[in-house]
């Protein structure tokens, strides 16, 4: 199985007064623009369309929108164990369930994201913080589980852009 962690991409400021629940604070247009560009790298990357699971916060749904736009992927499902704060290990246990060479994106926050990554890789407490629209990709050799993990990349959203401006170059060139 490969999973790919993908940080949300650029948001609003947290402002209580213009969006009390935060949850529903947007990408912001440049955001949007920044993540396409960050998707359209992942795209090159992969070899084949993903599963896309994402935190109902809006700009989590709206950062697994532009990833199912960008990857020509299936619309993506909501996974409440993805929401800031929730459960890792019913997380896990809905990942075990999946078929053992499916790749999974999961789109969320940080420190949950980078606490999710250090605990599939080691077990431990390491965090692997990612940067808005920044990604990693981890797979498991055996059975999916805390410190089976291994990393295959760990990229921030500046390369993720340089790599989907290279591929569309390709494409168009």
């Amino acid at each position: 199985m490969q999973v790919i962690l993908f940080r949300h991409g650029p948001a609003g400021e947290r402002d209580p007064d213009r969006w009390p629940d935060d949850a529903l604070r947007p990408l912001t247009a440049r955001g949007r623009e920044r993540t396409r560009r960050a998707a359209r790298g992942l795209g090159a990357l992969l070899g084949r369309q993903p599963l896309i699971l994402t935190s109902w916060f809006k700009r989590a749904q709206q950062t697994a929108d532009l990833l199912a736009e960008e990857l020509l992927a299936s619309a993506p499902g909501l996974e409440p164990a993805l929401e800031p704060g929730s459960s890792q290990s019913a997380l896990l246990e809905h990942l075990a369930a999946m078929e053992s060479d499916q790749t999974v994106v999961l789109v969320g926050h940080e420190p949950d994201l980078g606490a999710l990554a250090g605990r599939l890789l080691t077990s431990g407490p390491l965090r692997l913080p990612l940067k808005k629209a920044g990604a990693c990709q981890i797979h498991f050799v055996a059975a999916l589980g805390p410190g089976e993990g291994r990393l295959d990349w760990f990229l921030n959203p500046r390369i993720l852009r340089r790599i989907g401006r290279r591929a569309r170059r390709k494409v168009t060139g």
